[in-house]
């Protein structure tokens, strides 16, 4: 039998021509109760309580992203694999870590932070930590920590998810969750390397001359440190010298990331030229030497602090500022603020590290061949300065201060052989070892390239590329 809205509008006493609109009320009724339920504007449908996860095996310690947000295992029956969800559609989104319940925490590593005070701060599983530990040659990783870094952590109820770190410019430390446990890897983006060679003439200063060509100071600072056993940076550079570099610079997916080593540089200082190269050698050790294969490394630095000015010379006949006394002045003051860092000339054994009359805080190191220096008007030693500790050149000993009799603050520093005084910034410092004879031919076949780059025109600021 055919059905009749006419009798069944009859029956319950309604008028032919009302029945329309009673659908259309129960339509406008139905609809106004299921848009009550939608979520609101902007709110990914996935990411709600109504949506079904896709279902991935528990892992030990804790649940895992596959998991809904209220910790029960996903009940999807579309299969696929973990970390995603599926919308009331039926279409497959990308579900974010807080869908899971996942907190992310940023961290700015502080001064002597550790991985094991991080997780106690924060409340994170030590038992997490001790697994992240255990993994194979993670431990070094994890342990090397740079003040003023990030570090991303993932966790839910302090039980870890994630970790990421950046190694250096290249690598990233990845960890995260499966339902093995933890696991790390190392993800790797490599930079690309483009020779550069800058050549300027200093007016004011090597920065100034070094971003005139279009360098870097990260380049300035090296160029100093290569030449740095020839040249006083603080005293001896003066308008006109000029100076030409040959280097790398490094980029990651086409942006600039830094300065990279420097192949091959001359400085000339006040009429005289110096000429460097890297060589590296087969064991992998890099260098710095002459031409002709002499080191650029001496035993000794010229300067044991860096960039500053000097503000009292090596003089045998000075009026003491303070004592108002005539007194051979028998070392040499680099005026410097507060908190400096002092380092050591050449390889040696602390003899001595701590107050002593006028000096104020000071350092003595003893070297080879009789030699000793001496660091006074010192604020604070550095950590790990002890009597009888050995230190190699050009480590961090201690920071510049105005203890005992000092004016300001500055750095004294005096190099004595066979307890007579020196003038640091003359006498002749001994040279390291040359380039070992097996490797000169290696050495003259892979600088001689490396040394034409840079046989440039004198005259204006040039920049190649």
């Amino acid at each position: 039998m055919a059905f009749s809205y006419k009798l069944l509008l009859r029956k319950l006493g309604l008028a032919p021509f009302k029945w329309r609109w009673v659908l259309i009320a129960g339509c406008a009724t139905a609809a106004w109760i299921n848009l009550r339920h939608l979520p609101p504007e902007g709110v990914d449908i996935a990411a709600t309580p109504t949506a079904k996860l896709v279902q991935v095996p528990t892992v030990p310690n804790g649940p895992s992203p596959g998991l809904t947000p209220d910790g029960r295992p996903g009940t999807g029956a579309t299969g696929g694999t973990g970390g995603s969800s599926v919308n009331m559609a039926g279409a497959a989104k990308p579900l974010s870590s807080a869908a899971f319940g996942l907190s992310t925490i940023n961290v700015i590593v502080h001064p002597n932070d550790t991985l094991d005070a991080i997780f106690r701060r924060l409340k994170l599983s030590l038992a997490d930590l001790a697994s992240l530990r255990d993994l194979p040659g993670l431990k070094a990783r994890l342990d090397s920590l740079r003040p003023g870094e990030s570090l991303r952590l993932l966790h839910r109820d302090g039980s870890l998810f994630g970790l990421e770190r950046r190694l250096n410019e290249e690598q990233t430390l990845k960890v995260v969750r499966d339902a093995s446990g933890l696991k790390a890897d190392v993800l790797h983006n490599p930079l690309d390397s483009h020779p550069r060679t800058i050549h300027a003439v200093i007016n004011n200063s090597l920065f100034e001359a070094v971003e005139a060509a279009g360098g870097h100071d990260q380049t300035a600072v090296a160029l100093a440190d290569i030449f740095g056993w020839d040249i006083d940076f603080v005293l001896d550079v003066q308008p006109g010298d000029s100076f030409v570099v040959s280097y790398q610079e490094l980029y990651q997916d086409g942006s600039y990331v830094k300065d990279g080593a420097i192949l091959a540089a001359s400085f000339t200082n006040q009429g005289r030229t110096y000429r460097a190269v890297r060589y590296v050698d087969p064991d992998g050790n890099a260098h710095y030497y002459t031409p002709d294969g002499r080191s650029m490394h001496k035993a000794f630095l010229r300067a044991p602090v860096e960039f500053s000015r000097i503000s009292s010379k090596f003089n045998s006949a000075r009026r003491h500022p303070i004592l108002n006394l005539i007194r051979a002045h028998k070392g040499v003051d680099y005026a410097a603020p507060i908190g400096t860092p002092v380092r050591a000339a050449g390889d040696g054994h602390i003899r001595y590290a701590g107050p002593k009359g006028g000096y104020g805080n000071v350092v003595e190191i003893e070297h080879s061949r009789s030699i000793v220096t001496v660091y006074g008007h010192l604020s604070r030693f550095a950590r790990g300065i002890h009597v009888g500790e050995h230190v190699a050149q050009g480590t961090v000993i201690a920071y510049v201060g105005m203890t005992g009799l000092a004016t300001g603050p500055h750095l004294h520093y005096e190099y004595r052989v066979n307890g007579v005084f020196k003038n640091p910034q003359t006498v002749s410092l001994p040279d390291a070892e040359p380039i070992d004879s097996r490797w000169r031919d290696d050495f003259q076949a892979r600088t001689a390239p490396l040394l034409a780059a840079l046989e440039v025109q004198a005259g204006p600021v040039l920049v190649s590329r």
